[in-house]
């Protein structure tokens, strides 16, 4: 599993309230996919660049459905419900390397942090790519 780094802007937009993560919450949260490699200093969606769309992908990413937070001992753990994946079809989706998770349904479409899987990835017709969500210990968590 590829480690999760948090962009800096996540911490200020949850000082700020700009992030419902809460269980129940209507908040959207999406991963999409990119080549261009994230600097923690990037803050909205789209920096890093999203892939076109085309061949089974869909620029905007996809949706890590019903998400749960919840908190013990001071600890949140952010649990999203499902695992973000893509099938290529009528040709190749990629090079990607890496996968960004943002809050579509929040003002401006904050980053939260990404995913780098170490070398850049051509999924091939037919082929699909998961982003495996850490369903134990989090996709993040807070302490």
């Amino acid at each position: 599993m590829a480690a999760f780094n948090k962009f800096n802007v996540f911490v200020l937009n949850l000082a700020s309230a700009k992030h419902d993560m809460h269980t129940g919450t209507t908040s959207v949260f999406k991963v999409y996919l990119t080549n261009t490699v994230p600097v923690a200093t990037n803050t909205v969606y789209n920096t890093p660049a999203d892939l076109s769309s085309g061949n089974g992908y869909t620029a905007g990413g996809v949706s890590v459905g019903t998400i749960t937070g919840s908190q013990t001992s001071g600890t949140f753990k952010f649990v999203g419900g499902t695992d973000p994946a893509w099938t290529a079809s009528g040709g190749s989706i990629g090079p990607f390397q890496y996968a960004v998770l943002y809050d579509s349904s929040a003002t401006g479409q904050p980053l939260i942090g990404w995913w780098d899987y170490g070398t850049a990835i051509t999924l091939t017709n037919g082929n699909t790519f998961t982003v495996d969500l850490d369903q134990v210990g989090g996709i993040l968590t807070i302490t």
